[in-house]
Formats: C-alpha cells, sequence, structure tokens
C-alpha cells in the first residue's frame, strides 16, 4: 500500500473516528487501539471500533500512483503525527510487511502494524429497515432526551436511548430511574411502520459528535443487532441493547391537577442561583406553590439557605415538593419555548414539564424527600 494526501485531508477524517478508541483495550484487544486503514484505487476509508460501535470515514485520493492495500496503524500515534505537521503538508503513507512508513517534507516516521485479519468489524448485514432523516431533525431529538441516559446503571436498557419509529414520527427517550426524557419529531415514510431500538449511550455521544451543526439528510439502517447510520463520509454502526425500555407513553401520558405556567429563563435563574449553595452529593430544592407565586427554598449540609419568590401563574391548592434541582435546571436547557408548564398531582408522585406552544420534548421528573 502507498499513496500521497495532503495533511488536511487525512486528519479530518482521522479525527472523526478516532473517539471510539479507548486505552482500555491496552492489554485485552490491543488491535482495538489501532485504525483500519484501506486503499481502493482513488478512495481511502479510516476504521474504528470497540466491537460495541464502529466508525468508518472515507475520502479521496487525488495522487495518481496509489498502490492499493490495507493495514491498521495505533490511531493515537498516527494522529498525534498529523496534528504536529504544517498545516500544507503533504503526507506519503506507505506499507513496508509489518510497519508502516510516514513521510512529511523533511519528517519520516516508521510506526508498526497488527495484522489486519485480527481488526474485528461490525459491517457485515445489518438490516432491511430503511428511512432518511434530516440532521436537523436527529440532532434535536438527540439534544431533547440524551442528558438524560443512565451511565452504568444494572438496568443495562437504561444506558442508552430508545428510538421509535411509528405512525410517521420519530421518537427519542431516555431515563436513568428518577427521570424521563422524551423528544419527537415528524417523519415522511413511504409505508407506515413500527420500529423499536435501544441504542447505548456511547453509540449517541458518537453520532451527536460526528453530526455537529451540518445539515442535510442522514440514512438510518436498522436491523434486530445493529444500527446503522450513512452520511456521505462517514458512517456510524452501534449494536444495540436489550431489554424492555419502560412504558414511555404511560408516563408522559400522566396528568395532575396542580398546574403552574412560569417564564423558562426567570426559572432557569432562580435554580442556577439556588444550585450554587449544593455540592455533588446533595442538591435538593423545596419548591412551595401558592396562588401566584413559587416560592424556592434549599438548605446545604453547611446549613446555608436559600430562599426566592418567583411569581408564576398558579391558581391551585398549596403544594410543597421536593426535586433534584440539577435535573429541572437540564430541562429548562433544553425547552425553546419561552414559557413552561409544571404539572402535579401530589407530593409523592412525578411531575410533568413542558413548553407551552411547543409538541416536543415532555420530561418527566420524581420528586424527592427532603
Amino acid at each position: 500500500m502507498r499513496f500521497t494526501i495532503e495533511r488536511e485531508a487525512f486528519l479530518k477524517p482521522l479525527r472523526a473516528v478516532a473517539g471510539v478508541v479507548e486505552r482500555k483495550h491496552t492489554q485485552t484487544s490491543p488491535v482495538l487501539l489501532n485504525v483500519l486503514l484501506k486503499v481502493q484505487d482513488n478512495h481511502f476509508s479510516l476504521t474504528t471500533t470497540d466491537q460495541e460501535v464502529e466508525l468508518v470515514a472515507e475520502g479521496k485520493l487525488e495522487d495518481p500512483n496509489v498502490e492499493n492495500g490495507a493495514v491498521t496503524v495505533p490511531v493515537r500515534k498516527l494522529m498525534d503525527i498529523c496534528k504536529t505537521l504544517p498545516e500544507h503538508e503533504k503526507l506519503t503513507i506507505q506499507e513496508d510487511k509489518e510497519r508502516v512508513t510516514l513521510r512529511a517534507g523533511r519528517s519520516r516516521f516508521t510506526l508498526s502494524t497488527l495484522p489486519v485479519s485480527d481488526f474485528p468489524s461490525l459491517s457485515e448485514k445489518i438490516g432491511n429497515v430503511e428511512f432518511s432523516i434530516s440532521k436537523r431533525n436527529l440532532r434535536l431529538l438527540i439534544e431533547q432526551t440524551c442528558f438524560a441516559m443512565a451511565e452504568q446503571d444494572v438496568r443495562y436498557y437504561l444506558n442508552g436511548m430508545l428510538l421509535e419509529v411509528k405512525d410517521n414520527f420519530v421518537y427519542s427517550v431516555a431515563a436513568d430511574g428518577h427521570r424521563m426524557a422524551f423528544g419527537k419529531v415528524e417523519l415522511s415514510l413511504k409505508e407506515s411502520k413500527t420500529i423499536r431500538v435501544i441504542v447505548p449511550r456511547k453509540g449517541i455521544l458518537e453520532l451527536q459528535r460526528i453530526l455537529g451543526d451540518t445539515e442535510g439528510d442522514i440514512k438510518i439502517i436498522l436491523g434486530d443487532n445493529h444500527i446503522r447510520l450513512i452520511d456521505s463520509d462517514i458512517q456510524l454502526t452501534s449494536k444495540l441493547l436489550e431489554g424492555r425500555f419502560p412504558d414511555y407513553e404511560r408516563i408522559v401520558a400522566s396528568e395532575g391537577d396542580k398546574i403552574f405556567v412560569g417564564q423558562r429563563e426567570a426559572l432557569k435563574e432562580s435554580f442556577q442561583r439556588a444550585a450554587a449553595l449544593f455540592n455533588d452529593r446533595f442538591r435538593g430544592v423545596r419548591l412551595k406553590l401558592t396562588k401566584g407565586l413559587l416560592k424556592i427554598l434549599a438548605t446545604n449540609t453547611e446549613q446555608d439557605e436559600v430562599e426566592e419568590d418567583l411569581e408564576i401563574d398558579y391558581k391551585g391548592e398549596e403544594l410543597e415538593i421536593g426535586f433534584n434541582i440539577r435535573y429541572l435546571i437540564d430541562f429548562l436547557n433544553v425547552i425553546p419555548t419561552d414559557n413552561v408548564r409544571f404539572t402535579f398531582s401530589d407530593a409523592n408522585s412525578s411531575a410533568r414539564v413542558e413548553g407551552v406552544g411547543s409538541d416536543g420534548g415532555i420530561y418527566v421528573i420524581m420528586p424527592m424527600k427532603i
């Protein structure tokens, strides 16, 4: 294998795939610390995987003197070398037996390789359910809900995001046992299908990263065990989580008779001021509702106190209820409307939060005893 390419044209796709690689594989599967570099005629591809998520980035070669081939190279070393080269430098990469040589200007690097046959692949055919969605809508779905995904919950199906295609809508749901976030966007399908999959946390975060702020459409392919997302120059494949996700429709549909409407930004600023008292271990805030008024009350372990009054639209009975203040701020950060609606039934039941006039995100939070 041999080809020449401008440093920036090679570094951009390399950066796109490098995030999947984790150092924990150093002893168990050292080949997972490598990137699979393939050259075929006037194209090259870069592949990384941790056996749960796979990223493939492709690019075009302008060099007419290309020798086809494939090799695996340590991805961190390769990226560090490319980052330190001058911006418009040309890089020549050549494989020689079990080593790869990189030449750029007066610099020359030789890196060891591992067998291509040892590199695992998720690239087999994964399913035949396909549809396209705008990147803007997919980005919105993720932003509306990803913060509520669990990280290391023993209920492994919570360590990811539920994606459901139904009735020409795509729904995203994430929950960690204390809160639930729900989002939806409309989708134009040729035929009505109902598909439900749970994408692991890492797959969602990698997808969010590669989406960035780009526009256009992205293709999604769903199978029994994998999901694949295909853009013009990058492809993400992720294994799916097994398990039965909580019945989000029942939870989201729950109603209450105590409703208040407040200005989103004013509520967020009040909660942020109250949160200044808390450390990572204790974040409980009490909300006391009376007609036309919300009283925010909090005390920390050092007996510091905060009390703040906020005018709201509320005509119901008096209610006092406690919440994790971080969860409330997370909700208000992603709700796009100027006003928000809080719905309660009693001090021991979950509350529902949503934007007034928005049919997008809906958020459910469990109370805490303070």
